[in-house]
């Protein structure tokens, strides 16, 4: 009994290690998009549109490379090529402090991205590894808390040191935490499967090696899902200036994450003990929910409750969908299965932010809540329509 209870262990010295090596990642992640666009007009003096460029062209080299991290993991090792990609997401950190011409900044945030994209597929896809079996939505679950953490500490320790102090005290510190991540990874042991090359792989790109066939449709769903979040990320901040809620704002992540958290443990196991399903529909609903809230908020008590129904809603929607997308292919394919996930994910935002901005100008952003809120109402209709076939591919 106690030698099966060790291997249904989740809080295992390696998952730990990951967990944090994760948040280190996107704690830079989020930090920088909170502040670079600050450091652009008040710093290099650029425009808001040439502000936006520096997110913009970050997310293109992450979905560009995206495709082929499945097949780099599996040529090189996945701890090998998460430490190669720590060292070099590093270098371009400290970086930030020397680029000051906005060429050189694009082109730094272009090149980050590359190793930003291969840095979260090889961690994900070790967690995935290492997460038993039997316990794969609860353990994914809690891994992604690394990153709903980041979300909030994120941003808020970068605009605390930005008014404090300075944004090369904050490149600095930022570079602190990736260097930390980096050296916890190194603490991941060799000799275990999950981290080693694929014997005998090379470098052969047919559509296998750059998409898992069986993740895809999941991982189409999930892309409509982060469709729809885009308009949190990206436009959140200006409609509370609009609503005369900005003192707030900061605190809707805050109440975002904790909702997520509060709730992860109680998903997890249900997940895990009735099926996806169970957790995936009402998810769905919370997430509409939360939008059509925040639509409508005048006050700050409906914009904060907004984020609780949200940040259940599409926190559980996100673990889950990268569970099954997982669990959709073999343990020697799931490096490939996160690639295919986070590839259709940050296809989503990108292109979300885009047509929510457009109907941001036409519209308003009330338009684009209400907007989002039916269009995660539809992706309902279709997960349902679909799920029994999701779930067959995932058993």
């Amino acid at each position: 009994m106690e030698q099966q209870n060790q291997q249904n262990k989740i809080f295992t010295k390696q998952f730990i290690s990951l967990f944090f090596t994760n948040m280190s990642v996107f704690f830079v992640f989020y930090g920088l998009i909170t502040t670079l666009p600050l450091y652009a007009i008040g710093v290099l003096g650029k425009s808001d549109d040439d502000s936006g460029l520096l997110v913009t062209v970050f997310l293109i080299s992450a979905i560009i490379v995206r495709p082929f991290c499945g097949k780099l993991l599996e040529v090189f090792g996945k701890k090998r090529l998460l430490i190669v990609s720590l060292a070099f997401y590093l270098a371009c950190t400290i970086l930030y402090i020397f680029f000051k011409p906005f060429i050189l900044l694009l082109a730094l945030r272009f090149f980050q991205g590359i190793w930003f994209s291969i840095a979260t597929t090889a961690s994900g896809s070790l967690a995935a590894d290492i997460i038993p079996a039997k316990r794969k939505g609860t353990g994914l679950g809690y891994f992604t808390m690394s990153t709903n953490l980041a979300v909030v500490f994120g941003p808020f320790i970068g605009l605390l040191i930005i008014q404090y102090a300075s944004f090369n005290v904050l490149f600095i510190v930022l570079s602190a935490f990736v260097a930390a991540g980096g050296l916890l990874a190194l603490t991941l042991p060799v000799e275990e499967n999950y981290v080693t090359p694929v014997q005998g792989s090379k470098f052969k790109f047919s559509f296998n090696d750059l998409f898992e066939k069986r993740a895809l449709p999941t991982a189409a769903i999930a892309c409509l899902i982060a469709f729809s979040y885009a308009s949190i990320l990206s436009f959140l901040s200006l409609y509370a200036e609009e609503r005369n809620l900005l003192t707030v704002a900061s605190y809707f992540y805050a109440v975002f994450a904790v909702a997520m958290i509060a709730v992860r443990p109680f998903t997890g196991r249900i997940y895990d003990t009735f099926g996806a399903k169970y957790v995936i529909i009402p998810s769905f609903f919370l997430f509409s929910i939360g939008l059509v809230i925040l639509a409508n908020a005048q006050q700050a008590i409906p914009f904060l409750l907004s984020a609780i129904f949200i940040g259940i809603g599409y926190g559980t929607l996100t673990t889950s969908f990268q569970s099954l997308c997982i669990q959709s292919t073999s343990p020697m394919r799931s490096g490939y299965a996160t690639a295919t996930y986070f590839t259709l994910f940050d296809i989503g935002i990108a292109v979300g932010s885009y047509v929510f901005g457009v109907v941001a100008v036409a519209a308003g952003y009330k338009t684009v809540y209400m907007s989002s809120a039916a269009l995660v109402f539809l992706v309902l209709v279709i997960y349902m329509m679909t799920h029994r076939k999701l779930q067959n591919q995932s058993e």
